[in-house]
């Protein structure tokens, strides 16, 4: 019986020895088998916050093209707004008739060219021989006027002769003199009478001493046909109604609504830049001319006018664009389009700072200048920035 219970406690032993033994790899078995379990470690990304390390014989690293970050001078403040070319007031005729009459032809058509003082209609009016028949008298009186002059000499040299000769009395004297001045002035009236009957005339277009002619309206000024309302054969009374609209092109404005919160960076003779519908890609200059002193109550919006030179004709009125207000410029780096990520509302640019080692910085930009973007804030030149694979950066 004793013998039994000694082979229990054998084996027994023997158990609690074996367990012994295994207990220890046991336990680093479960150790292990946590360790897989467990979430792995984050990555060199994770780690250290916005930093991606790619190994140098990594494909990915090919992908990936670095620039050295450069400086230009670009607008330091701006303000944009839409706006529209429109006629130089300044330069702008409106044709009207000098007198009433009948449209006999009109000599020009929309978009010609003319020169000031070049006929671009002709009228038949009753006014035009009624302007010959007073130039006519005028000249009759001009010759009376000169016969008169004439025998008030001969009565004054006559009556001085016989004062000399005490034939005549002083006051007889006096009373030719006094004649004589008299005609004088006549004629002086007389001559004056003509010369307006003369420009009347030439207002008319017409040459002095012939009937029948028609009125000839010239332009104005030099510069290019934009409206015309009259037709031949229409009559018209009102002689403050323009029938046509020239206008020099050869300077053209360009107004824009600017922002009252924004009127204070613009001044009077700046330069603005403005691009156009018309001509994408082109950049125009101008100066600015006038600033509205009145600030349109439903838009707050205050009328800004630039005047521009348009020697070669290509702007036209109400053509749109965009207009760029500078007011000063800096030197500031730039980088390319390429280089910029936009997400969760931050700005961010990859900076290489070694072989392979990539951090994203946040940057304040600008304005697009052509093909460039200025960094307002973090960057210096010379860093070495990503240009092109930027978003494969991101995906790490």
């Amino acid at each position: 019986m004793r013998s039994g219970v000694n082979q229990v406690r054998i084996v027994s032993a023997a158990c609690v020895l074996v367990c012994g033994l295994l207990l220890p790899g046991c336990s680093r078995q479960q150790e292990n088998s946590v360790a897989a379990s467990a979430p792995p470690a984050a990555d060199a990304q994770k780690q250290t916050e916005g930093v991606v390390t790619i190994p140098a014989d990594s494909p990915k690293l090919k992908e990936i093209r670095v620039e050295a970050v450069k400086s230009a001078e670009v607008p330091l403040d701006e303000v944009i707004s839409p706006g529209k070319i429109e006629t130089n007031p300044n330069v702008v005729s409106k044709v009207t008739l000098p007198v009433a009459g009948r449209v006999a032809a009109v000599l020009v058509k929309l978009g010609d060219s003319v020169r000031r003082g070049e006929p671009v209609l002709t009228l038949e009016s009753p006014d035009a021989d009624a302007g010959e028949s007073t130039y006519l008298q005028a000249q009759a009186g001009v010759t009376q006027a000169k016969a008169n002059l004439n025998k008030a000499q001969a009565d004054y040299e006559r009556a001085s002769d016989l004062f000399a000769h005490e034939a005549v009395a002083k006051k007889d004297v006096l009373t030719a003199e006094n004649a004589l001045a008299q005609a004088k002035a006549a004629l002086e009236q007389a001559q004056a009478t003509v010369q307006q009957s003369e420009r009347r005339l030439q207002l008319l277009g017409l040459k002095p001493g012939e009937f029948g002619q028609k009125v000839t309206v010239p332009a104005s000024i030099s510069g290019k046909i934009l409206e015309i309302s009259v037709a031949p054969g229409e009559y018209r009374n009102d002689t403050n109604a323009a029938v046509m609209t020239i206008a020099d092109l050869s300077t053209v404005w360009v107004s824009s609504d600017v922002p009252e919160s924004q009127i204070r960076f613009i001044q009077p003779g700046e330069r603005i830049d403005v691009t156009l519908t018309a001509y994408p890609g082109e950049t125009f200059h101008g100066r600015v001319t006038r600033i509205s002193d009145t600030v349109d109550p439903q838009t707050r919006t205050i009328k800004v006018h630039a005047e521009m030179d348009n020697a070669r004709g290509r702007l036209r009125p109400e053509m749109f664009g965009t207009i760029r207000h500078t007011e000063s410029t800096r030197i500031v780096p730039v980088v390319p389009p390429g280089a910029i990520l936009q997400s969760n509302g931050d700005t961010t640019v990859w900076v290489e700072r070694q072989t392979g080692r990539f951090e994203a910085v946040n940057v304040k930009t600008g304005e697009r200048v052509a093909n460039q973007i200025p960094v307002v804030s973090g960057l210096r030149p010379g860093d070495r920035i990503v240009v092109e694979g930027a978003m494969l950066l991101r995906a790490q």
